[in-house]
């Protein structure tokens, strides 16, 4: 059984409501022992394998309140312990490591063309994953999915059930709101707004739900898996079917109040013409494949070719080049407000894709006059289309589990 750190295991509804704490100090209180596992597995979550000496010199925890949690979590099946390492002073130290098999949690994202589930190890590593595709979502269509798709992956690993932390759950807020714009009829839109998501997901899965917005699930995960390590302060850009957003400060994923923050769809952008609109009525793939459906490509045809694009090049250059000049807008005002040291773009596409979209923002940016913003880089993100499942995924672990 998972270590439990906190609270009684009955399957309540989290909604996360700190997503990523800073680190705090230890204690040798024997009262805080699960704050200090804690700790010992967030030290070993951001910097690797180390030996219990050096985990003791940087969190202020005793050498021998480390040993005796390093013990205890050898014993849970939490972390490994390496090879002794010789040729200094004194006994050799042995590291240890968080254990991969020792944890696992699954990931839905719920979008409004497709859903996906993903099953992480405690290290944070896809190990399997199943997808669907849609016009629209339906509720009793994407529940379906879930539980085939949930049976599927754990009956193909013994054991696999009894290692799950929980069930992280992306969507994007309030999505009825937009399912209009797919073509979506009012009932599914009513059904949705009706609907209790995380007492559904938490009841349906047998497990512990966490639910966060779809693109600050994304966020979390390249905070945690992608490029979090190089920047304490950056601002996120997911395109999606529609753009979203997220926001770090000080090595910390701003979720806010509503599960909303830094969402950048409804951002008010100038249209051509004239006139304001919201930037994903033109900056996101909802667009460019109203495009293609336009010229007379199947519906779907986007995502039925996940990693190669080549054959929409036609659409796609152009859709380039006018999404990076909205994007730069929305780089420079998120520059004017909050000083972060970076924009990451990301999104569910191909890395060729995606290299080119960050090349065209940034060049589009260097356009702009930023007199008054602090420098500000505009760099291609790490983790990819799959960034909203393996960060739902991840966030059962990190609330079980660590303290950063």
């Amino acid at each position: 059984m998972p270590l439990t750190i906190g609270g009684e295991d009955n399957r309540p509804v989290l909604q996360n409501e700190t997503l990523i704490r800073d680190p705090a100090g230890g204690s040798n209180q024997s009262g805080l022992r699960d704050q200090n596992a804690r700790l010992v597995l967030s030290y070993l979550r951001r910097h690797g394998a180390m030996a219990s000496a050096e985990i003791a010199r940087r969190s202020g925890l005793s050498a021998q309140t480390v040993s005796n949690i390093i013990r205890a979590l050898t014993a849970e099946g939490l972390i490994t312990r390496g090879a002794a390492i010789k040729g200094k002073v004194g006994k050799p130290s042995i590291p240890v490591a968080l254990n991969p098999e020792g944890v696992l949690s699954l990931g839905l994202s719920i979008g409004r063309r497709a859903a996906e589930l993903v099953l992480v190890d405690f290290d944070g590593a896809v190990i399997d994953s199943r997808a669907t595709a849609y016009p629209y979502p339906v509720i009793d269509n994407v529940f379906a999915f879930l539980a085939e798709s949930s049976a599927a992956i754990t009956a193909a690993r013994p054991g696999a059930r009894e290692l799950l932390a929980g069930i992280g759950v992306a969507r994007p807020n309030q999505i009825w709101q937009w399912l209009e714009l797919v073509n979506a009829p009012p009932a599914a839109l009513r059904a949705w707004r009706d609907l209790d998501l995380g007492e559904a997901v938490a009841d349906a899965a047998g497990l512990e739900a966490f639910i966060e917005n779809d693109a600050t699930s994304a966020c979390v995960a390249e905070h945690l898996q992608g490029r979090g390590s190089e920047f304490s302060d950056f601002a996120y850009i997911f395109m999606g079917a529609f753009v979203g957003g997220g926001l770090v400060l000080n090595g910390k994923v701003v979720s806010g109040a509503a599960r909303n923050a830094a969402a950048l769809g409804p951002f008010p952008v100038p249209m051509p013409g004239g006139g304001v609109t919201q930037l994903l009525n033109v900056a996101s793939l909802h667009v460019l494949e109203s495009a293609l459906l336009a010229r007379g490509e199947a519906p779907g045809a986007l995502r039925a070719s996940p990693s190669d694009w080549s054959a929409f090049e036609a659409d796609l250059g152009p859709w380039i080049d006018e999404t990076a000049r909205y994007l730069a807008l929305v780089a420079a005002a998120i520059g004017s407000i909050v000083e972060v040291e970076a924009v990451l773009v990301d999104g569910a596409m191909p890395e060729d894709v995606r290299a080119r979209l960050t090349a065209a923002t940034r060049a589009a940016f260097g356009g702009l006059d930023a007199t008054g913003i602090e420098p500000l880089r505009i760099e291609e993100a790490a983790v990819g289309r799959r960034a909203r499942s393996i960060g739902a995924a991840l966030l059962p672990i990190h609330a079980r589990y660590f303290v950063a």
